[in-house]
């Protein structure tokens, strides 16, 4: 059984953004992190449960990722997602990161639970200090292209 636990944040949304992701195996466990100058929230939370679920190298894991996105949650939980793919994201943004979701989640045994934001949960609030940390980092924060490309023009993607 492996523990994902995910955060995103966005200064400005859009804006400077990053995430966090504790894993849990066990005994062991696992923090990542990164930033992007340009992004939103729900880009970031999404991103994280990717960066999660990526990280597991065995496939076949059990996995509960533990989010306060309702976004990412119940886009999943309630299967929006797999309505999403038969319309070919029409009108959905983040399809690019909704594909790269679905080619991970599809490796594993995953479930979902929502978990309350800044609510005194302590792999949330871990979660929450690295994706605002990554998103500050100036020096090192990546560029999303997907993003840009689909906000500076639309109809390019």
């Amino acid at each position: 059984m492996i523990e994902i636990y995910t955060d995103g944040a966005a200064s400005g949304n859009p804006g400077p953004g990053g995430y966090g992701v504790v894993l849990r195996s066990g005994p062991y466990e696992k923090e990542l992190s990164g930033g992007f100058r340009m992004t939103t929230n729900n880009r970031m939370e999404l991103l994280a449960v990717i960066v999660g679920l990526s990280a597991i190298k065995k496939p076949g894991e059990q996995v509960t990722v533990y989010s306060d996105s309702k976004y990412v949650v119940d886009s999943v939980e309630k299967k929006w997602v797999f309505g999403w793919v038969k319309t070919g994201f029409k009108g959905k943004k983040n399809k690019d990161l909704w594909k790269r979701f679905l080619d991970v989640y599809k490796l594993h045994k995953v479930n979902f639970i929502w978990i309350k934001g800044h609510n005194a949960h302590p792999e949330n609030e871990r979660c929450d200090v690295l994706a605002v940390a990554a998103g500050k980092n100036k020096a090192a924060l990546a560029i999303d292209y997907e993003f840009e490309a689909e906000r500076n023009n639309p109809s390019l993607l």
